[in-house]
């Protein structure tokens, strides 16, 4: 029996995107099947091979879209909290029961079927960021609202990491940008690009001598670049120019000094380098006494941190990070050429698609996919295969399609008129955009290999289930704006 409601589901839901979502998918699972083709497979629809396997996967997505659009659109504000903290659950629990695979314990294996319930904590941190940010007269303008909003997103990550999953664990950074959007100082953005800027130059500089003996070249670089960063925000961005002129001629008389004197340097010059960083640290604290001028405070604290950040990012890169994923930052860094292993994936990957040229080698036609020189060409590396097979015409349609896809989600999120949907719009466009990004940045070259999908192309059921769940509560909530208006 067809009831009022339905009909208005009908023609409240956004079929754009709906649209868009089955070409997407279907575009994937084309691509798997050119990815994962070899003789034996008769056709695309064999279950015995991942193409035949995808299409269950997709028929199973097609009924998860269904249920979820006919739910209440209500019960995903009253149940946030609620699949948070189940998912959370389902998380520690797969620290401990999870089975090792490829170095990873996120993988909960059921016979056949494998699952990871990262992917589902993307989902259930997006709805409690939306149920917690959209509370009467919540505003995130203090650094103690974004503390309190960060919990929600530090928890998954922290025991994603625990289970040695840390391309998905850094997914989890894509809600800076709904935080930008609900109000949050760009400043934090700036400092995170700032962090990432600083963390590169001592990684990638960190063993080059200035001296003889000691003093590294990325120390000083990183507290020269914190130090030059001192000196604009007092000239360009305060009153008290001053200040930063004669920080600026001091730092310049240090660093002719330190250049006069550098044969006679017999000490490890990196502690020079930070004690001029603490000075001019010293030095600001001294200003903002005697101006009483709090920004010059939040700067030395800022620069005090950072100088810290500085000291430990090789600790962090040697004992935290495992070994590949080393390796792995070392060659996109070029401090290291390792083809046959760490830069395997990429190199063929960059083959695979250089060899596409304009037009592609055609469907099934690609050599490099169908000899499987590219690992992984049918999950983390698929745009190789439709670069291969499609050229640089079918690679740039593809991306025009995210591109309006994401547009469309941007569109669907600006005209809600509850703050929760609003916000859980934001955090799903933020989701699938750090994928993107980051899945084809690593494809080309630009990224680190990090191992995430890319949505609706990779061959998976966890991921295409969460890119399903997360596009289709949102469909529902974005439905239930015309609804009240009937």
């Amino acid at each position: 029996m067809i009831t009022s409601r339905d009909i208005k589901i009908k023609y409240a839901i956004d079929w754009t995107a709906i649209l868009m979502y089955l070409l997407m998918v279907i575009m994937g699972w084309f691509s798997i099947y050119g990815a994962s083709y070899n003789f034996e497979q008769t056709n695309i629809f064999d279950f015995h091979h991942r193409a035949g396997k995808q299409f269950i996967w997709i028929i199973t997505a097609v009924v998860i879209a269904v249920v979820l659009l006919m739910l209440d659109y209500k019960m995903y504000n009253i149940f946030a909290y609620h699949i948070y903290i189940g998912v959370m659950l389902l998380l520690l629990v797969t620290i401990f029961i999870a089975p090792d695979i490829k170095g990873s314990r996120s993988w909960l294996v059921f016979g056949p079927i494998s699952f990871q319930p990262a992917e589902l904590a993307k989902m259930a941190t997006a709805l409690a960021i939306a149920k917690f940010m959209s509370t009467y007269n919540y505003k995130l303008k203090s650094w103690r609202d974004l503390i309190k909003v960060s919990l929600f997103v530090l928890l998954p990550l922290a025991m994603i990491v625990l289970q040695k999953e840390t391309g998905s664990a850094l997914v989890f950074f894509a809600f800076l940008f709904v935080f930008y959007r609900e109000g949050m100082s760009a400043l934090v953005l700036l400092l995170v690009v700032f962090a990432i800027i600083l963390f590169i130059i001592i990684i990638r500089f960190g063993s080059i001598l200035v001296f003889d003996q000691s003093g590294t070249l990325g120390l000083l670089l990183a507290i020269g670049l914190i130090l030059l960063i001192q000196v604009g925000y007092a000239i360009f961005f305060t009153k008290n120019k001053r200040e930063g002129f004669h920080l600026l001629g001091g730092i310049t008389m240090v660093a002719l000094i330190i250049f006069l004197l550098r044969n006679q340097i017999t000490f490890d010059a990196d502690y020079l380098f930070i004690g001029v960083m603490i000075a001019s640290c010293c030095y600001w604290c001294v200003i903002a006494l005697i101006k009483r001028f709090r920004q010059f405070w939040y700067l030395a604290v800022i620069s005090i941190i950072a100088l810290a950040f500085c000291l430990s990012s090789d600790y962090f890169f040697e004992k935290i990070l495992e070994p590949h994923q080393q390796n792995r930052i070392m060659v996109l860094l070029n401090m290291k050429n390792d083809p046959a292993n760490a830069g395997y994936n990429v190199n063929q990957s960059k083959i695979a698609i250089g060899s596409g040229g304009l037009w592609g080698k055609g469907f099934l036609n690609g050599t490099q996919t169908k000899l499987k020189y590219v690992p992984e060409q049918d999950t983390d590396f698929i745009f190789c295969t439709v670069g291969e097979e499609h050229g640089f015409i079918g690679s740039s349609i593809a991306l025009i399609l995210y591109a309006i896809f994401l547009l469309r989600l941007l569109l669907i999120a600006e005209r809600q008129r509850e703050s929760f949907n609003r916000i859980y719009a934001y955090g799903v466009v933020s989701i699938f955009f750090f994928h993107l990004m980051v899945n084809v940045g690593m494809v080309l070259g630009l990224m680190p290999v990090i191992g995430i999908p890319l949505p609706f192309f990779s061959y998976g059921g966890s991921s295409l289930w969460l890119f399903t769940i997360l596009l289709f509560i949102l469909l529902r909530l974005d439905a239930s704006r015309l609804e009240r208006m009937r």
